[in-house]
């Protein structure tokens, strides 16, 4: 009596065979080596397999004897190494950008190990989603509003979120509550983890992150002068000329929680590492307004992402999370790698996780750039 299969085993072995089989094998010789990873199947079912999945997995190349099919065989190699908790990588001094899922990725972290969370996630999760991706880079909108140039600038796109629904909303506040779960366990105590938002949103992104297990200590403000707000009613501009639907928004609210420390503080740092920020210097302490302004031509230039945000603002705010300037920083939705980028340029290691395929070859390509960048020198607002 034979062990009943899991669905897909005996596919996965033959996968495995000829993956490394470069040059193809005969039915035989497939057969053998599968036996050796899950057991004897039936040599029958391994050629019907064969058979039927040739030209789209394998190609003949005599009789009796296949191989993988081009290109199939580095998406195999991808699919194998997430399934063991492997993922592509590529890095930078002390920076590592993961080619993952985030929450697949956290999953598998050992506990206590990341000291800070900075990160600019998809807290509006519709406008990350393939389609409305395929529609900015299209230049089609979709939920991304392309602005027009103003005074010979081309301005970057923002995202609409006053259209999200409420189960949107609901979604929103789903996503982050998991975000948190997921990262308590990893994090060391007192560990800070600060995530960009928006004035429309953060209470949104904060109950979520607090209802997964994560301590509210407020606001990092990134006083900066953007292009949402301040219009006119739309096709009644010269009628109310004297009105803004919404103000022009002059900040960005990055919420901050931390995982609770481990009795006193003092305690915790000496243990962990952790439990509060770095002071810019001596004599001043870390302040939660930090003046920015919009990432300039150039920079976007060194790494086209629809959220970059400037290295003048991100290494100012890395710099700060880990109090003792130990530990790992991670932003497990990194995008172009600009937070790892501001890592090393401040002299931490980080870990950056990104599930899109293109901003990560993107980041590969622009790490470096980043860090080189010359007007990314710290600076923050003293009030």
């Amino acid at each position: 009596m034979t062990n009943k299969r899991r669905p897909g085993e005996v596919r996965d072995a033959i996968l495995t065979v000829l993956s490394v089989k470069t040059d193809g094998a005969t039915v035989v010789e497939i057969a053998e080596r599968v036996g050796g990873l899950i057991g004897q199947p039936a040599p029958s079912s391994i050629r019907s397999y064969l058979r039927l999945n040739t030209p789209s997995l394998f190609v003949r190349t005599a009789r009796g004897r296949y191989a993988l099919k081009e290109g199939v065989r580095s998406l195999h190699r991808d699919s194998d190494m997430r399934s063991r908790g492997e993922w592509p990588s590529f890095s930078f001094g002390r920076a590592t950008l993961v080619n993952a899922d985030s929450f697949e990725w956290l999953e598998r972290q050992p506990e206590n190990s990341i000291h800070a969370v900075v990160t600019d996630p998809p807290y509006g999760l519709v406008e990350y989603s393939e389609g409305e991706q395929e529609k900015l880079r299209n230049g089609r909108g979709g939920i991304w509003r392309i602005p027009p140039s103003f005074d010979g600038s081309k301005r970057s796109p923002i995202p609409r979120f006053t259209v999200l629904s409420s189960r949107d909303l609901d979604a929103l506040e789903q996503f982050f509550y998991e975000l948190g779960r997921a990262l308590v366990p990893i994090l060391v105590p007192g560990g800070n983890v600060v995530v960009a938002s928006n004035p429309l949103l953060s209470h949104v992104v904060a109950r979520g992150l607090a209802r997964g297990g994560l301590e509210r200590r407020g606001e990092i403000v990134r006083l900066v002068m953007t292009m949402r707000g301040g219009d006119r009613p739309k096709a009644a501009h010269e009628e109310f000329a004297d009105v803004s639907v919404m103000p022009r928004s002059m900040w960005e609210p990055w919420v901050l929680f931390r995982k609770p420390v481990e009795g006193r503080v003092q305690d915790n740092l000496r243990k962990w590492k952790a439990g509060g920020f770095r002071r810019p210097s001596e004599g001043w302490p870390f302040g939660d307004v930090i003046a920015s302004a919009p990432t300039h031509k150039t920079e976007r230039a060194l790494a086209p992402h629809p959220s970059l945000k400037p290295q003048t603002f991100l290494r100012t705010l890395v710099r700060g999370v880990l109090p003792l300037g130990e530990g790992v920083v991670l932003d497990p939705f990194a995008g172009s790698g600009s937070t790892l980028a501001a890592a090393e340029a401040v002299g931490y290691q980080s870990i950056g996780i990104e599930k899109d395929e293109r901003y990560f070859d993107l980041g590969r390509k622009a790490i470096s750039k980043l860090v080189a960048f010359k007007n990314g020198a710290n600076y923050e607002l003293n009030l």
